[in-house]
């Protein structure tokens, strides 16, 4: 079966969905908050205590990785470790998808908004987070429209900035 690790799972609404569409998934779920981990729904084989700088699971475990809406809470300095740690325990030919707030969205920018808040303290444009993901490793970088707007215009869309966030598809290679 495949192995999906969901980095960040929370409550696990993401891995409801992924269960949804393959129900033969092996579903591992990864959060720092131990309440969250907790009311994990029963699609979840394993619930894993721990962070993302620091994942205890042996190299080359995972065929995918999951990490929707995660990167941006992370401090700057964890950004990269979490990365390399994405990197170790995903497989050769391994898939990595992560979603996060588009810093370049022009709804923030008429409105003077950010996507940093309380919680979110790193923002990551999309081709910087690119670079960032081949630095480490990773090939085969393609990044898509997502949020409401792609309910409406699909994810490729050609003007990225009308996307409020923005999915990353990563292979590792």
């Amino acid at each position: 079966a495949v192995k999906i690790l969901d980095v960040g799972c929370n409550t696990g609404r993401g891995g409801l969905r992924f269960k949804e569409l393959n129900p033969n998934l092996t579903l591992f779920g990864l959060d720092c908050v131990q309440e969250r981990l907790d009311v994990l729904p029963d699609c979840y084989s394993q619930k894993v205590y721990g962070l993302s700088t620091d994942i205890p699971m042996e190299d080359r475990f995972f065929d995918v990785i999951t990490a929707g809406e995660f990167i941006e809470h992370l401090y700057p300095a964890d950004v990269d470790q979490t990365l390399c740690e994405f990197q170790r325990v995903l497989k050769i030919g391994g898939r990595l998808l992560l979603t996060t707030p588009n810093p370049n969205y022009i709804k923030n920018k008429i409105l003077g908004m950010s996507v940093y808040g309380v919680s979110h303290l790193t923002q990551h444009f999309p081709e910087v987070l690119r670079l960032r993901l081949q630095m480490h490793g990773f090939s085969g970088v393609k990044l898509y429209g997502s949020g409401k707007v792609s309910q409406y215009l699909g994810w490729h869309f050609p003007l990225m900035s009308i996307y409020g966030s923005y999915l990353v598809v990563a292979n590792k290679y």
